[in-house]
């Protein structure tokens, strides 16, 4: 089922005011005046990207304001995937995986009901003149990079169980919730959608996941999302020593940068 959308302009600082954050009071107010963008909605499912989002010269791509999405990379019977959420600045017009030397497909999903402004060339020429809103842009994009590197080492780590407990833990960095029972990842992936995070097949990792649960570190909710307890192993060699002898969980994890209060 396609991702619908409905469409209207906003003001990007209004609902992401990150950008603002290093702006004085007056250029605050002329940003939030000025900034404009159309807000695109879409529902949960597939999300076929139209190529008008994207139509001119100067157009800084889309920016996700809230909701999740997936993307995936479709290299014949591999599929690789990513996680996009609020920050990440995306340019789905770019795809050229057709033209590849070996071709592959880019397939989108809507996770959660998302939200994002298209930062067409009118919001280019405005929120030019503020050097420190265009860096809040720009680290978006930074952090979607630096991000990918991140899911292709652990993708290289020898144990499933090791990748995905590191994984869980990278993605309770950026989106976890602290609670009295441990740090909540409120996402609710798949076990094939975590598979294609962290390079291995369903099967895999459902015998993975069940040994972490058994061991007291990872469990799921009821709701679909993830629970992490005890605390985040301070090197890969102390991960392995504890995955290989742990059978209880732990006590409350420090917060970690990133975490949120719950």
């Amino acid at each position: 089922m396609e991702a619908a959308a409905t469409a209207r302009k906003i003001r990007v600082i209004d609902v992401f005011p990150e950008m603002a954050e290093r702006l004085d009071a007056e250029q605050q107010r002329l940003a939030r005046h000025h900034a404009l963008a159309t807000l695109e909605v879409l529902r949960p499912g597939l999300w076929q990207p139209r190529r008008e989002l994207q139509p001119q010269p100067g157009h800084l791509g889309l920016l996700v304001l809230e909701g999740l999405l997936t993307r995936d990379v479709v290299l014949g019977e591999t599929v690789a995937t990513e996680l996009v959420g609020r920050g990440d600045v995306l340019r789905p017009a770019d795809h050229d995986g057709q033209d590849a030397p070996v071709p592959f497909d880019v397939v989108w999903r809507v996770l959660e009901p998302t939200r994002i402004a298209v930062l067409d060339r009118g919001f280019a020429r405005v929120i030019g003149h503020w050097p420190e809103a265009m860096e809040v842009l720009m680290a978006g994009a930074v952090r979607r990079a630096q991000a990918l590197a991140i899911v292709l080492a652990v993708s290289h780590l020898r144990r499933v169980d090791v990748r995905l407990l590191v994984m869980m833990w990278y993605l309770a960095d950026r989106w976890g919730k602290v609670t009295p029972d441990g740090v909540r990842v409120p996402l609710r992936l798949t076990h094939q959608t975590l598979g294609r995070l962290v390079g291995a097949q369903r099967p895999s990792v459902t015998t993975a996941l069940k040994a972490l649960a058994d061991e007291g570190r990872l469990t799921r909710s009821p709701d679909g999302t993830w629970m992490l307890h005890g605390e985040p192993p301070e090197t890969l060699e102390r991960l392995r020593e504890e995955t290989a002898t742990s059978r209880g969980a732990v006590g409350l994890p420090p917060r970690r940068a990133g975490t949120q209060p719950g």
